[in-house]
Order: C-alpha cells, then sequence, then structure tokens
C-alpha cells in the first residue's frame, strides 16, 4: 500500500484536462459525462470536479464516473487553496492502485464559455482555473451551419490569453461525413489546435430538461433515464472520439508543486461526538462533501436521515439537523404528511438545532404556496413561501452578518450562492444576512434565524466559511448536554 506522501505527490502530477466551450450550451457537459463514461469503461479512474457552485452537473459527472465529484470555485478559494483541494479530493477519491498504476485523470467541467468571468479581466473564468491548475483545456466546440469560421473562432481563443494550454478541440454538433471533414481541413489548415474527435448531431438531446434532470437523479438514486442517457453519451463519446489522444494530450499537464495540505491542523476526536442528523432524500439532495468533511473534523458524527421514506428518527441520539438545498416543491404533498417534520419542529421548539439553506429554509416555513394550492411545512420560521416556474434567485452572494444567531458571528463578511425557483413573504422578524450582492429573501436581506433554527436562501461552502463548522458542533454538543442532563 502506497504511504500517503506517495499518494499526494502522485496526485499532484495526475493527468488532467478541463473540458470548456464558447458559451453556455456549447456542449461541454455532453463532453464531459461521455468522456467520464467511456473512459471509466476502459478501466480508468476518473476523477470529476466541476467549476463553480453547482450541484446538478456535479451529481451526473459523479453518476457518469462512478465516484464522488467535487466543486473548485475561484470566487471562494484562491489559486494555492484550489491546488490544494484538488490534491486533497484526488488522494481521497481515487485507489491508491490506480494512482499508482497511472489509470487515474481527472476531469474538470467549466462554466460558460472559457474566459467568462466575472469581470472585464475575466477573474473567475475557467480559463483562470484551468491555468491555476495547469489543466490543458480540451475545447467543445458548437459546428452547427459552420465551417471556415470555425477556425477564425479556434485562433481567436488560442490567442486572447496566455498561459493556456490547449489539449485539443472536439467538432459538437456536425451534420454530414463531408460537413465533418471540411471543419477538420479548416481548423488544421489555419490553426495549430489538434481535433480530437468530431460528435454528429443527436437527434434529440438525451438531457432531461428541468434543472438539467432534477427528476433523473433521485437523490443519490439514478433514474432508468438518467442511466440511458449517460449510456447515450458514453457510446457517442467512444465512437467519435480519440480517446488515446485525449489521453495523452492529460498527461501535458503540469505538476503542482508546493502544495499544502487543505487543511489545517488536527481533526477534532471526542470519545463521544455529538451527531449531526442530515436530511438527504429525493428532496434535499444539495450538499457539498466538503462541508461534511468540515462538520466531521470538527468532531461531528454524521447521521443520513429522510423526511419522505416513513422511516422513524430516534431523536434521542441526534444533536442537531442540517437540512441542505434540493427542490421540496416536488414533493409537497409527502412533506407537509410527513410525520417526521412534525417531529422535527417539536424538538427545534425544545432547543434542537437546526441550520436549513435554500431547499431546507423552505420546508422550515409555515407554508408553500404553488399553482394556486398551499401546503403547510414546519412552521419553525416566520415565513410563506411562493414558488414559480422560473428562477428568482440565481449567482454569487456576498453578505454581512447582522444579527446575533448560534451559527454565524456577528459582523461576519462571508461568500455563498443561491439558485431558488421561490420568494418569501411576510417574514415575521428581521432577517440575519445584508447582502452586498445576490437577491435573498428581496430588498437586500437574506436569512432568518429564531432561537438555535436558522434558515437561508444563501448556500455556503464551508472552507470560505470557517467559522461555520466548529459553531455547528458547539451547538450540536451543548444540546447534547442539556439533552442528557
Amino acid at each position: 500500500m502506497p504511504a500517503q506522501e506517495d499518494l499526494f505527490r502522485t496526485a499532484q502530477s495526475l493527468p488532467r484536462l478541463t473540458v470548456s466551450s464558447l458559451s453556455g450550451g456549447g456542449g461541454k457537459t455532453l463532453l464531459s459525462l461521455g468522456l467520464a463514461g467511456a473512459l471509466t469503461e476502459q478501466g480508468f479512474e476518473v476523477v470529476p470536479f466541476k467549476k463553480g457552485p453547482d450541484y446538478i452537473d456535479a451529481a451526473w459527472l459523479a453518476a457518469a464516473a462512478g465516484r464522488p465529484a467535487s466543486n473548485l470555485d475561484p470566487f471562494f478559494l484562491a489559486p494555492d487553496r484550489l491546488r490544494s483541494l484538488f490534491v486533497h479530493q484526488v488522494a481521497r477519491t481515487a485507489s491508491p492502485a490506480a494512482l499508482a498504476e497511472g489509470r487515474c485523470l481527472a476531469l474538470v467541467e467549466g462554466n460558460r464559455g472559457l474566459y467568462d468571468g466575472m469581470d472585464l479581466e475575466g477573474s473567475c473564468s475557467t480559463a483562470s482555473l484551468a491555468r491555476d491548475l495547469e489543466a490543458p483545456v480540451l475545447l467543445s466546440l458548437n459546428a452547427t451551419k459552420m465551417t471556415r469560421t470555425a477556425a477564425a473562432l479556434i485562433q481567436g481563443i488560442m490567442g486572447f490569453e496566455k498561459g493556456l494550454r490547449f489539449a485539443g478541440v472536439v467538432l459538437n454538433q456536425v451534420g454530414r461525413a463531408r460537413h465533418a471533414s471540411y471543419l477538420r481541413a479548416c481548423i488544421e489548415q489555419y490553426t495549430d489546435m489538434p481535433v480530437l474527435g468530431e460528435l454528429p448531431r443527436l437527434a434529440e438531446n438525451p438531457l432531461p430538461e428541468r434543472q438539467m434532470g432534477i427528476a433523473s437523479l433521485l437523490g443519490d438514486r439514478l433514474s432508468e433515464t438518467c442511466e440511458s442517457a449517460l449510456a447515450i453519451l458514453k457510446a457517442h463519446v467512444r465512437e467519435h472520439v480519440d480517446l488515446d489522444l485525449i489521453l495523452e494530450a492529460s498527461r501535458t499537464a503540469g505538476s503542482l508543486e508546493n502544495v499544502a495540505p487543505f487543511w489545517d491542523g488536527e481533526p477534532v476526536a471526542p470519545a463521544d461526538p455529538p451527531v449531526i442528523a442530515v436530511v438527504r432524500d429525493a428532496s434535499l439532495w444539495f450538499y457539498y462533501r466538503e462541508n461534511f468533511e468540515a462538520l466531521e473534523r470538527a468532531g461531528a458524527k454524521l447521521a443520513f436521515v429522510s423526511l419522505l421514506d416513513g422511516g422513524a428518527w430516534d431523536f434521542a441520539g441526534i444533536d442537531a439537523v442540517y437540512l441542505g438545498g434540493g427542490f421540496p416543491e416536488d414533493y409537497l404533498d409527502a412533506l407537509s404528511q410527513s410525520p417526521r417534520l412534525k417531529e422535527l419542529a417539536c424538538e427545534a421548539r425544545r432547543g434542537l438545532p437546526v441550520y436549513a439553506e435554500c431547499g431546507g429554509f423552505m420546508i422550515l416555513s409555515r407554508a408553500i404556496a404553488r399553482e394556486g394550492r398551499s401546503w403547510p411545512m414546519a412552521g419553525l420560521l416566520p415565513v410563506d413561501i411562493d414558488v414559480f416556474p422560473r428562477p428568482r434567485g440565481l449567482g454569487y452572494v456576498e453578505a454581512v452578518v447582522a444579527k446575533e444567531n448560534p451559527y454565524h458571528p456577528l459582523g461576519l463578511r462571508l461568500r455563498g450562492h443561491e439558485f431558488h425557483y421561490s420568494t418569501a413573504r411576510n417574514a415575521g422578524c428581521e432577517p440575519v444576512l445584508m447582502l452586498e450582492k445576490g437577491t435573498g429573501m428581496g430588498q437586500g436581506r437574506d436569512a432568518l434565524a429564531a432561537g438555535r433554527v436558522w434558515g437561508s436562501y444563501t448556500h455556503i461552502f464551508a472552507p470560505a466559511v470557517p467559522t461555520w463548522a466548529g459553531r455547528f458542533v458547539e451547538a450540536a454538543r451543548d444540546w447534547q448536554s442539556r439533552r442528557r442532563a
């Protein structure tokens, strides 16, 4: 068995690729999923990453690769911390045998266009992440109704910023064989970009449209629709992309030198750890792996529970509850009738710490209304929720904590993100967060806190808010002591 230090060094020089495109909708998700499936089928271990705050694409990548995916977000972490996280997750996810034998590579799916960032300088772009990771860029180019212009676009992409390595281009949405041949000839004539494949236009997009197939990813389970879509993409890429050349390109990645350990210090290991119950089912499954890891390192033991499966919760052994994001509006009948929801409300009123984000925040409200109907929820937070067919909050959040609460210190400036199809109204207490960026509950505010209950539209990434895990675990430990007394 290789020593941990050897695994860490191997992870620093792991072959890797960043898949990007000219814009959103450029085919990078289909290419990434197909590559992950096809390479896994050939016996490689693909360690998947998604750039940016995206739970759904990350879930698809995890399904395609058969192993957990992690998010790499330049908005939350500086370049040195991103490199540390990358190496940490590779060493944690890949098997020692695959790393030692060279049967492993990392695949990073970008977001939006390659150079699209948060300002004129392109900060937080996929290009900046690729440079930070020294990962060659595999470009997915939508070639619909295009021939010679493809070469001009590629030439511009290659010369726009310095410091990028390009693995090559895969042409997407290609017509007949003559179209593919002419495209390849144009690109080879006018650029130095290798053409690594031509993907013919599929008769229909195999990925369900609604929220990138949320209905097909049932929490941690794959529906038949999801399995079918991944099988189609795997076969499509295997048949039309040169996997050997892509593997060869991934091996040109630079080595990440002087990478520090991602987590500071040793994890807390109490003899009697407090138990944090994590609600993880088809209605709530948006969680970062790093949030779980942060809670465990702070001394908690995690137990996964459901509001939907009818199973009883042992509140005698639960010291706090964590409700993440999701789409509870798809399960309103079941949630409103769940005995667990009523029990949770009762325990929280006694003092059980509860932390909820987005979908979890909605469940803690008085009621959720949708299409003229209303469903009662836990009633732990004095607010009503209205659901709409289109997003009402989408993007990054920057906030200041303006009210005392158990989980975030007063005055803390925190960064997070939001993605919700609902709005909050009739709030019966003052919001906790003052927003400098983002939508939240509206009017520049977000988050409600009542006793030890927290609910917000804002999702946090624990490594970017390092005080959160320790304070959450401390609240759980305090309730553990009170409960036993």
